[in-house]
């Protein structure tokens, strides 16, 4: 039966074939949600290998490559209550866009749920899976799962309303982490972040992927989310720590030099986050310096 609560948001670029892909699964979902993507200038032929085989789908070309504000554009366009990313490469499980909604619908105060993750072709979990089983993070009794600091956009429905009040992703962040600084955007604006292992999302990784490139924006973006959103000593403690930890190397040098560049409009914009929120986020420190799923290699 078809569901009208959830519509689904993916970005592109140059990816025709897993785009392609990932739209027959959708196509397939009993919920038949409303699929909306936006092509990032792809110079593939993407734009037109889309309206061909899928002509219901709501294409959207700004004729540039927006990264990750390019999923706050197709929001705009949408009229559901719930918005489920995924990515070009990755697409949800038949059932899970009604499950996740009912529970958003059950709680009121939950912002955003995140599904568990399987890698194809192989069918194996994500890494990433165990460590958000097993957040540190506690939450009032009502939650329905694990409470999270951040979540994953190839596998988060969000509360559509929350999305918009918390400006959506940062246009300055392009891609690479962009998740972590709205989730605690969020935190901060009272919604509860969580964990559904009821939901499934699968993803079969791109081999369109410059990982040098992506783990430069990777340190940049976390850099500047740490200094916009902690406390200084904070800051300072978690810099030093990518400092120490992070490959010697050339792209790790360019991140940190492009981070210090925007340090300007990061002073100028720096909003700490409240105390209740911060004591979550130093669990989460612990727990993502022991982690085995997170790195800035490749």
């Amino acid at each position: 039966m078809s569901d009208p609560r959830t519509s689904v948001v993916v970005i592109t670029h140059n990816r025709r074939a897993e785009l392609l892909r990932t739209l027959d699964h959708l196509a397939r979902m009993p919920e038949s949600p409303p699929v909306f993507v936006t092509d990032n200038a792809s110079e593939d032929g993407t734009a037109e290998a889309v309206a061909q085989h899928h002509p219901a789908v709501r294409l959207l070309r700004p004729g540039r490559n927006l990264g990750a504000v390019g999923r706050n554009l197709a929001v705009a366009h949408t009229r559901t209550p719930y918005i489920a990313f995924c990515d070009d490469d990755s697409w949800w499980a038949p059932g899970s866009l009604s499950a996740a909604a009912d529970l958003l619908d059950r709680h009121p105060g939950l912002g955003a749920v995140t599904a568990r993750i399987v890698v194809e072709p192989g069918g194996t979990e994500d890494p990433i899976v165990e460590e958000l089983r097993n957040s540190p993070l506690t939450g009032p009794p009502w939650l329905p799962g694990p409470a999270l600091g951040s979540f994953l956009a190839a596998a988060t429905v969000v509360r559509a309303d929350a999305f918009r009040a918390a400006g959506g992703f940062n246009e300055r962040f392009w891609l690479g982490g962009e998740e972590e600084l709205l989730a605690v955007d969020l935190l901060v604006d009272g919604w509860w972040l969580v964990y559904a292992d009821e939901l499934t999302v699968h993803h079969w990784p791109s081999r369109a992927r410059n990982a040098e490139a992506r783990r430069v924006d990777g340190i940049r973006n976390t850099l500047w989310f740490t200094w916009l959103r902690r406390p200084a000593w904070a800051a300072v403690r978690r810099t030093l720590y990518l400092a120490r930890t992070v490959p010697r190397d050339r792209a790790s040098l360019r991140a940190f030099r492009r981070a210090l560049n925007g340090f300007p409009w990061v002073l100028r914009e720096r909003c700490v986050v409240p105390r209740e929120v911060e004591d979550r986020l130093r669990l989460l420190d612990r727990t993502q310096r022991r982690s085995t799923a997170r790195s800035y290699t490749g």
